[in-house]
């Protein structure tokens, strides 16, 4: 299995986009994105940091509920 990338927030939240997610707003340094699913709605946070860290992005892609093959195909 591949390890999680460091990547910068501006692929992360284009790849989170190519998945259906919202971007909504963004405060500060932290960008929300949603995304429907099944009646409930999933909110993230993406900060805006260059780059993002592997252990933040993991914990974003738990969060979304996106497999790691799935997000690194759309990366």
């Amino acid at each position: 299995m591949p390890k999680v990338p460091s990547a910068a927030y501006e692929r992360i939240v284009a790849a989170l986009t190519r998945l259906e997610f919202v971007a909504v707003r963004q405060r500060g340094s932290h960008i929300r994105l949603e995304k429907r699913l099944h009646g409930r709605t999933l909110r993230i946070t993406v900060p805006a940091h260059k780059p993002v860290k592997r252990s933040t992005l993991s914990r974003i892609l738990k969060q979304a509920e996106v497999s790691l093959e799935d997000f690194l195909d759309v990366l």
